[in-house]
């Protein structure tokens, strides 16, 4: 698989989430993110969870392309008075360097810091990602994964 050749953001629009569901019911995805809904295959709480980011001016969600097709979405959102962002990505494009590039246009379209981030402590590829990007480790946490169904120890990891 080739690196895309333009990847770009956009604000996430209702006729986004036909393929932002679709990417979520990856099982591997879902696993790997740990920290999800209870129930992924929900369509009904999933458009109702995005209607409420997009409606929210609080929050950023946007949509991520690759050559124009629909590949992921990002968002951030304000969590004790920090910047929190979170990005997820078409298990079909991982390892193209779509999520590198979509953060850090991300990032540079916020212009907030510090910002944090949390990553499940054995995603290995989103930590590389992160700290590809310059975030750093500040902490863990310890928490109910409902993709697994146990605790499950998440990373925190912050951008100055």
């Amino acid at each position: 698989m080739g690196e895309p050749h333009v990847v770009t953001l956009r604000a996430t629009r209702a006729g986004d989430l036909d393929a932002l569901f679709a990417f979520g019911q990856h099982e591997e995805a879902v696993r790997m993110a740990a920290f999800t809904v209870p129930d992924p295959t929900d369509r009904a709480t999933f458009d109702a969870h995005w209607r409420r980011l997009i409606d929210d001016p609080g929050v950023d969600a946007r949509t991520i392309r690759a050559d124009g097709a629909i590949v992921g979405s990002a968002a951030r959102w304000f969590e004790d008075g920090t910047p929190e962002i979170t990005v997820w990505i078409d298990p079909e494009h991982w390892g193209e360097g779509i999520a590198t590039r979509a953060i850090r246009l991300f990032l540079e379209a916020l212009g907030e810091r510090p910002v944090r981030a949390r990553v499940a402590a054995d995603n290995a590829g989103s930590i590389a990602v992160l700290e590809k990007l310059g975030f750093r480790q500040v902490g863990t946490e310890v928490g109910f994964a409902n993709a697994r169904g146990t605790e499950v120890e998440e990373r925190i990891y912050r951008l100055d």
